[in-house]
């Protein structure tokens, strides 16, 4: 069973480290981070939607904005303070440079076909059944947004790595109990 790879950085870094106030983003942070100095699933949409990160496409939507915090808070806080938060602008610009790769006719979209194109440049090997849940999960008239793209991107991972760490002889099949199975997949 081949699974994707993962790299890229380790995400962290306490708040108030030299040189944030000249990060560019970091104005758009602050000026929705709580007294914590951390921000929540609707602050960071915010967020995203004041810094125009998103680019033309549509501001990402709630729902969203909460798999990427819970793709990037590794202390379980359910917020992400202002280096996870920068590591996320970084991610989201590859996930943008990554879809308008697929993306051949500049709609903002990917049809189901460049779905699964890109799906399989990041690793993922789906079976037909799956994409096509996928796509009927993620897609708006056949099309899927660069929003949902994300989402799906995120899912994607999160569920793969789930799968990984109990998958320990590399064979494509685990054993979940009902209890295990729930945790993981309300956890993404």
């Amino acid at each position: 069973m081949a699974y994707p790879a993962y790299g890229g950085p380790q995400y962290g870094g306490a708040p108030g480290a030299p040189g944030m106030q000249q990060d560019p983003f970091y104005g758009y942070f602050a000026s929705v981070a709580g007294q914590d100095g951390q921000i929540d699933a609707e602050e960071l949409q915010r967020c995203l939607s004041q810094s125009g990160i998103c680019g033309g496409y549509r501001p990402f939507n709630l729902e969203t904005c909460r798999l990427m915090v819970s793709m990037l808070d590794r202390d379980m806080s359910g917020k992400l303070g202002f280096h996870e938060f920068r590591d996320l602008c970084g991610v989201i610009h590859g996930w943008m440079q990554h879809f308008m790769t697929f993306d051949k006719d500049r709609s903002g979209t990917v049809d189901p076909g460049e779905l699964q194109q890109a799906l399989a440049s990041m690793g993922f090997r789906l079976s037909p059944a799956a994409l096509n849940v996928i796509v009927k999960r993620f897609s708006t008239n056949g099309k899927i947004a660069f929003d949902d793209y994300v989402a799906c991107s995120v899912k994607l991972r999160a569920l793969t790595d789930q799968f990984r760490r109990r998958d320990t002889a590399q064979q494509g099949s685990v054993h979940f109990q009902y209890d295990d199975f729930i945790q993981c997949i309300m956890a993404v």
